[in-house]
C-alpha cells in the first residue's frame, strides 16, 4: 500500500529555516512524480515544488524559486524540501503527494496526483 508521511514543520521565525521530509512506503520516488503543497488557512492549496521520477528534474512555484530546493534520497525513500528565509506567508499546512505519471510534474501546480500525506503544519511568526 502506499504511503507518504510528512515531518519535519514546526513553527520558525520570520528569516529562519525548516527542512520537511515526506517518507515514502509501498514505491520507490525514484520511479514517481512527488511533490510539495500547501494550504493556508481560507485559502486554496498551493503547488510549492515537484521532483521527477527518472531525470530528477526539478519545478519551483514563483513564491518558492530561489528559497526552496526539493530533493530526494533513494537509500531512506525520502524526499525533502529545504526552506530558507522563510517569510510570515509561508504560513501553511505542507503536503506531499506522488504519481507515477512522468508528465505531471510539467504542470505540477495544477495536476491531480494519485496519493497524498497527512501534511504538517508549518507556521513562521515571531
Amino acid at each position: 500500500q502506499l504511503q507518504l508521511v510528512e515531518s519535519g514543520g514546526g513553527l520558525v521565525q520570520p528569516g529562519g529555516s525548516l527542512k520537511l521530509s515526506c517518507a515514502a512506503s509501498g514505491f520507490t520516488v525514484a520511479s514517481y512524480a512527488v511533490a510539495w503543497f500547501r494550504q493556508a488557512p481560507g485559502k486554496g492549496r498551493e503547488g510549492v515544488a515537484c521532483i521527477s521520477g527518472e531525470y530528477e528534474n526539478t519545478y519551483y512555484s514563483d513564491s518558492a524559486k530561489g528559497r526552496f530546493t526539493i530533493s530526494r534520497d533513494h537509500a531512506r525513500n525520502t524526499v525533502y524540501l529545504q526552506m530558507n528565509s522563510l517569510k510570515p506567508e509561508d504560513t501553511a499546512v505542507y503536503y506531499c503527494a506522488a504519481d507515477p505519471d512522468p508528465l505531471l510534474p510539467l504542470q505540477f501546480a495544477h495536476a491531480n496526483f494519485g496519493s497524498w500525506g497527512q501534511g504538517t503544519q508549518v507556521t513562521v511568526s515571531w
